[in-house]
């Protein structure tokens, strides 16, 4: 009961946060309006010359003051008010903001004309000279007026100098807002009072990485357990791995299940434009953390302040990231370092960090992350197919041996989009075709529906798929093909191979030569067919010269070369770690290696002509085609042993797909409008070579 009152607390609309310069506004506009105030004359009635000569011929004035020799104010007689109610209506009610109980005022003018027109009305009123009204002459300061003259500037001018310092030092309210503060942190605190909700079930595909997090927890929920045999809690855990794979999602976890308090902030907030402001922020989020000990402070992206020092700065000059990087190998392991502080960090950059930042002491753990594999994929779809609603026939296991080699963030990306395009075609509930279009949405780009290709440039397409096809199809030790397919998708994309690579964490020399050769396919095809090649094979070019580079400069594949690695050292654009005539021998082999698996893929579309002419025929006819409908035009697949581990692996998934129907667009018969992009038959879409060997396609 009491939990559900603190709920409806909070869900209590709020009203405007108090802010201190409502004050400042409110005295600004109260002096403003007492000063104009002032300068009025409240409820009193303004007379004309003629008004006031009817009342002194009456003998009704009691008095008459000229103030400051501008005003003058008409004080009326207790009983002509009381008898001449009807000509001094309402006089006797007003009231002047000083007090004083005159009833009219004038403006005077001239005083010597006042003077001599109050003498003349008072001579043909017959009055006699001794009861004569004497005007009586005051001087009167009002205070207000200078007061505001020289003070109401200073407070425009303190406003504004106080609104830039604001904007400066990073935005109006909370803390570090004023100019003074900017040395604070900025760290977000978690504690009981506002909790993270991801726990460690929300954290799949991580389960070698949550264990060793999960200890680090119940060190801080149980230190004697492990005090008491002489160990000593970790200071410093970091978490290592490429982008996407969960590293900020697993701190997450560790805020919401520590149950201590949990700083986080980012590696860039350190960094600021002031000379010594990192280094202060540093100080202060370890004073902070201290306070609250036992707690946790999480860096995210920490290579932002913890480069290795003396790398790339100007000589003479004063670094202000080395400090900040100074002060925080203090903290983390100085000379008065307190206990029950522990430091995590992420980072996929793990090569530029400084040394003594990672030594034991202060980094004790490196917690790799590393891309899930097949059973993390199927841990992390299951985590993602809860909040989704789901038809039957989305099996986890199917989609994760669909998406080898992709990361959580990548695995997300697909639920989420598979939604969406559930929704945009007004399903009930996501079905395995959503997945299918979303996976070829991610992998190959938006389709291009109003997409024109001429009808040579599309055969020319279909031949250069079918080529990388056929080759894949026949090498013994190529991904197995799952579709190809000549819809243009992306950006220059006029068509891709899908290609599923096996689990696999180390290359044989022989895969490499196949999937060079498999790459070659398109180009060879074109060369066969058209007795032309095109701008098509771009990138297959790029991506076979890398893969060359690196078979004899890095793996040293190559007899010749020798056995030797040049990865790490030939970073330097400067310097080659090797002389000329290494170099000279490096080119040789590898247009060498290339020629050969060029020589060789021409030979194997050579050798099976027929079946590269029929492929090509039905893709230009269907435009998608999957691995069955390849089986059924060329036969199953000759590398597909029975005692293969992986024998049957592709039947399953090719069960889960099903052919995108594509509606026939109206071709031209006339030169595209871009010929450069529809030759290159979608290879402007560059990819690194090990994005080749991790994701399940070849773009063409």
């Amino acid at each position: 009961m009491e939990n559900k009152n603190n709920q409806e607390d909070k869900n209590k609309p709020t009203g405007p946060k108090f802010n201190t310069y409502w004050i400042y506004g409110i005295i600004a506009l109260f002096l403003l309006a007492l000063n104009f105030y002032s300068m009025s004359e409240g409820t009193m009635e303004q007379v004309n010359r003629q008004k006031l000569g009817e009342m002194i011929a009456d003998q009704d004035v009691e008095k008459l003051v000229v103030v400051n020799q501008k005003r003058g104010y008409i004080y009326i007689k207790r009983q002509a008010l009381e008898q001449k109610t009807e000509f001094y209506k309402d006089a006797e009610s007003r009231s002047s903001l000083s007090g004083e109980n005159y009833q009219y005022w004038l403006e005077v003018g001239s005083v010597e004309a006042f003077e001599d027109w109050l003498r003349i009305t008072q001579e043909q009123a017959d009055i006699p000279e001794s009861e004569w009204i004497y005007p009586t002459f005051e001087t009167r300061q009002n205070w207000l007026t200078p007061l505001l003259g020289w003070v109401l500037p200073i407070i425009i001018v303190v406003a504004i100098w106080v609104f830039i310092m604001r904007r400066v030092s990073g935005g109006a309210g909370g803390p570090g807002a004023q100019i003074f503060n900017i040395g604070k942190s900025k760290a977000t605190l978690f504690d009981q009072n506002s909790k993270v909700n991801v726990t460690f079930q929300d954290v799949a595909g991580l389960d070698e990485a949550k264990e060793e997090v999960m200890e680090v927890v119940d060190f801080l929920k149980n230190p004697k357990k492990y005090t008491a045999l002489g160990g000593k809690i970790p200071k410093g855990v970091l978490l290592v791995g490429p982008p996407g794979t969960g590293k900020t999602l697993l701190a997450k976890a560790v805020a919401g299940e520590a149950g201590v308090p949990f700083f986080t902030i980012s590696g860039s907030d350190f960094v600021e434009m002031f000379v010594g402001v990192g280094a202060s922020r540093v100080r202060d989020l370890f004073k902070q953390a201290r306070e609250k000990a036992p707690c946790i402070i999480f860096i995210d992206e920490i290579d932002a302040i913890g480069r290795a020092r003396g790398k790339g700065n100007m000589q003479g000059g004063n670094d202000e990231r080395e400090n900040t990087l100074n002060q925080l190998l203090v903290e983390m392991d100085g000379f008065s370092t307190d206990k029950g502080v522990i430091l995590m960090a992420a980072t996929n950059r793990p090569d530029v960090l400084d040394s003594a930042l990672l030594r034991p002491g202060r980094f004790d753990r490196q917690i790799g992350i590393d891309r899930p594999d097949l059973k993390g994929r199927i841990s992390i779809f299951k985590v993602h197919l809860r909040n989704i609603k789901i038809g039957e026939g989305v099996n986890a296991e199917a989609l994760a041996e669909m998406t080898p080699g992709f990361a959580g963030a990548d695995i997300a990306n697909i639920c989420n989009e598979a939604a969406l395009v559930a929704a945009r075609r007004n399903k009930q509930a996501v079905d395995m075709d959503d997945f299918n279009f979303a996976l070829d949405r991610i992998i190959g780009g938006l389709e291009k529906k109003n997409k024109l290709i001429s009808p040579n440039e599309k055969k020319i397409i279909a031949y250069h798929e079918a080529g990388h096809a056929i080759c894949g199809w026949f090498l013994p030790h190529a991904s197995p093909l799952v579709k190809v397919t000549i819809v243009p998708r992306g950006v220059g994309t006029l068509g891709y191979a899908q290609y599923l690579p096996k689990e696999e964490y180390i290359t044989r020399t022989e895969q490499l030569l196949d999937r060079m050769c498999m790459t070659f396919g398109g180009r060879a095809a074109e060369s066969i067919v058209f007795d032309k090649i095109s701008t098509g094979a771009q990138n297959d070019l790029d991506q076979v010269t890398k893969m060359a580079y690196s078979m004899i400069t890095v793996f040293g594949m190559n007899e010749k070369v020798g056995q030797v690695s040049f990865y790490g050292l030939s970073q330097d654009q400067f310097q080659r770690p090797y002389s000329d005539d290494t170099a000279s021998l490096i080119d040789d082999e590898v247009r060498k290696l290339v020629e050969s698996q060029y020589i060789r893929a021409k030979e194997l579309l050579t050798e099976h002509r027929e079946d590269l002419e029929k492929l090509a025929e039905v893709l230009l006819d269907k435009e998608v085609l999957l691995k069955s409908d390849v089986e059924r035009l060329l036969g199953k697949r000759p590398s597909e042993a029975e005692d293969d581990p992986e024998s049957g692996f592709d039947d399953h998934i090719a069960g889960q797909l099903k052919p995108i129907k594509r509606e026939e667009a109206e071709v031209s018969t006339e030169a595209p409008s871009e010929p450069n992009n529809a030759e290159q038959n979608g290879e402007e879409n560059k990819q690194e070579e090990h994005q080749e060997e991790e994701t399940p396609t070849k773009n063409a």
